[in-house]
C-alpha cells in the first residue's frame, strides 16, 4: 500500500489524535525495524505513518519502589546496557542481549516487539514470566491489560484501532527465592529452521515450587503462557528427575497445539530441550 502522509510527533497527545482521526488508516512508526520492512514489499497495514520515535516521556527505564516500568520506545540496547536489569532480571536481559543484531537492538523498541503480535517476539516471553501489565492510551482514556490477556488466537492483539502501547510494568524480583531464565534457540543462516524461546519465572524454597510462570515463543501462533505445565509443577520438589518429567509434559502440551505442523517433528526434541536448559539455567 502505498503512503500518502507520514506525521512527525514528540508527544502523545499529538499522537493519540492522529490516531483517533486516522484510526485502521494509521501505522506507528517508532524503531521501524518491521515496518519499513513492511512498507518496501507493499505490505503495511495502513496508508497513514505516525512518527512517535521523538516522544521522550516513552523512552525511561523508571526503577520504582514496587515496580520496573518500561516506556514503549525503550529499546533492546537500552535493556541490555542498563545495568539493574543486567543484575536483577537476567532472563529479560538475556532476550534483549539475543535480540537480533547491534543494530537492530538500537532500534527495536519493546512496544514495537509486542505490538506486532509474532510468535517469535523475542522480549515477550520473559515479559509474559514476570507478570507483566501494558498501559494502553486511546481516545477513549487509559487501561491496564494483563500482557498474557493482549494476544488472541486470530492474530490480533487487544489494541483498538485508536491505541498504542505507552509502557509495560512489572513487579520487582527482590529475593533470591525468586528467579526468571530465558533461553532461545536461533536460526542459523544456513537452515530454514524457526526460532523456539522459553522464558520461566520460578520461585523456589527448600527445592519446593512454590510459583512458575512459563512462556513459549514461537511454539504458537503468539507468545503463550503454560499454564497446563505451571499447574504440573506447581507444588513439586525440584529435581533432576521431576525436571524430566516436566520436559516431557511440556512436549505433551506443545504436541496438542503443533501436531500436523511440518515443524513438529523438529520441535518436539528441540523444545524439550530448550526447556530444560531454561530450568536449569535457574
Amino acid at each position: 500500500m502505498e503512503i500518502e502522509k507520514v506525521y512527525r510527533v514528540s508527544n502523545m497527545d499529538d499522537a493519540l489524535t492522529l490516531l483517533e482521526n486516522y484510526k485502521e488508516e494509521a501505522e506507528l512508526l517508532a524503531g521501524g525495524t518491521d515496518l519499513l520492512v513492511s512498507v518496501r514489499e507493499g505490505k503495511n497495514r495502513g496508508n497513514i505513518i505516525i512518527d512517535i520515535s521523538s516522544i521522550e516521556e516513552m523512552k525511561k527505564i523508571e526503577i520504582k519502589e514496587k515496580e520496573i516500568v518500561l516506556g514503549s520506545l525503550v529499546t533492546f540496547s537500552d535493556i541490555v546496557q542498563n545495568d539493574y536489569i543486567k543484575e536483577h532480571i537476567e532472563g529479560l536481559w538475556k532476550a534483549g542481549k539475543l535480540m537480533g543484531s547491534p543494530q537492530i537492538r538500537n532500534m527495536a523498541t519493546i512496544g514495537g516487539n509486542i505490538g506486532n503480535g509474532s510468535a517469535a517476539a523475542d522480549v515477550v516471553p520473559p515479559l509474559l514470566g514476570l507478570g507483566a501489565v501494558l498501559r494502553v492510551k486511546g481516545s477513549g482514556g487509559e487501561r491496564h491489560i494483563e500482557l498474557c490477556d493482549f494476544y488472541g488466537s486470530d492474530g490480533k492483539t487487544a489494541l483498538k484501532a485508536d491505541e498504542m502501547i505507552i509502557s509495560v510494568a512489572f513487579s520487582h524480583i527482590r529475593n533470591r527465592k525468586e528467579h526468571i531464565s530465558f533461553e532461545k534457540l536461533g536460526v542459523r543462516n544456513a537452515l530454514a529452521i524457526s526460532k523456539i524461546s522459553c522464558a520461566i519465572y520460578l520461585e523456589v524454597e527448600d527445592k519446593l515450587i512454590n510459583n512458575i510462570r512459563i512462556a513459549s515463543g514461537a511454539l504458537g501462533s503468539y507468545p503463550i503462557r503454560e499454564y497446563v505445565v505451571e499447574d504440573f509443577m506447581k507444588g513439586k520438589v525440584l529435581n533432576h528427575d521431576f525436571i524430566e518429567m516436566a520436559a516431557m509434559k511440556y512436549s505433551e502440551t506443545l504436541e496438542k497445539r503443533l501436531l500436523g505442523r511440518k515443524s513438529w517433528p523438529y520441535k518436539k526434541e528441540a523444545s524439550k530441550g530448550v526447556f530444560k536448559k531454561a530450568l536449569y539455567s535457574l
